[in-house]
């Protein structure tokens, strides 16, 4: 029985993995059930067994990405003891690694199937919708800290901040693929950089102690 569910739930992974690559190259819409099951390598029965339909999948694909997301930008936020600037830093270190992969589209899963079902799938749009809000909460959470901790130079609100600089990430991923590269990414991730850190104090250098003949 146990080898029985892992089995399906192996299944259930290679479909919703193979939806997640067709989804990026196609679009929901040009992904049919049969090209899914035919890049998973699975039956149309075994598909129905998991999924009622297309769209029941696309809900899971959605769960899908936000927990392959959260996955590589947990190695930024775990650490609850950090500087929260360290952190956000981080974070946008991941952001414009993922714009850096050569030969490798800097795509947003989550971004993709919003753009085109939220004015036909309200259950889609939802769910992308959520999805947005926990990754802009996290980069809240930050700010929030940062701000407290650090006494900005000038005031802010860390949730319109949070969604300003989700904007710029998703808009620049839209913008990029019209021009076939991707350093639009990274021009303006690091121009979001810049932004963050425009509202604290640098942080003083570590004081140079110089070599053992240098300080005689």
């Amino acid at each position: 029985m146990l080898d029985g569910k892992r089995d399906a739930l192996v299944t259930r992974e290679k479909l919703v993995v193979a939806a997640v690559s067709l989804i990026l190259r196609h679009g929901y819409h040009a992904t049919g059930v049969e090209a899914i099951c035919a890049e998973a390598g699975v039956t149309k029965g075994a598909f129905f067994h998991h999924f009622q339909n297309k769209d029941e999948l696309g809900l899971a694909v959605i769960q899908w990405w936000s927990a392959m997301g959260t996955s590589f930008y947990s190695k930024a936020w775990a650490d609850e003891t950090a500087d929260p600037l360290d952190q956000l830093d981080a974070t946008l270190d991941i952001m414009e690694g993922f714009a850096s992969r050569p030969d490798e589209p800097c795509i947003c899963c989550i971004g993709m199937m919003a753009q085109e079902l939220a004015t036909t799938h309200p259950e889609i749009r939802a769910s992308c919708g959520r999805e947005f809000e926990v990754w802009t909460r996290n980069i809240a959470a930050l700010l929030q800290k940062a701000k407290e901790r650090r006494k900005p130079l000038r005031e802010f609100d860390p949730e319109q901040v949070a969604w300003f600089l989700h904007s710029i990430w998703q808009g620049s991923m839209l913008l990029a693929k019209t021009r076939g590269e991707q350093t639009l990414i990274l021009n303006n991730l690091k121009q979001a950089r810049a932004y963050v850190h425009s509202f604290f104090r640098a942080k003083p250098s570590a004081p140079h102690r110089g070599t053992k003949a240098q300080r005689r």
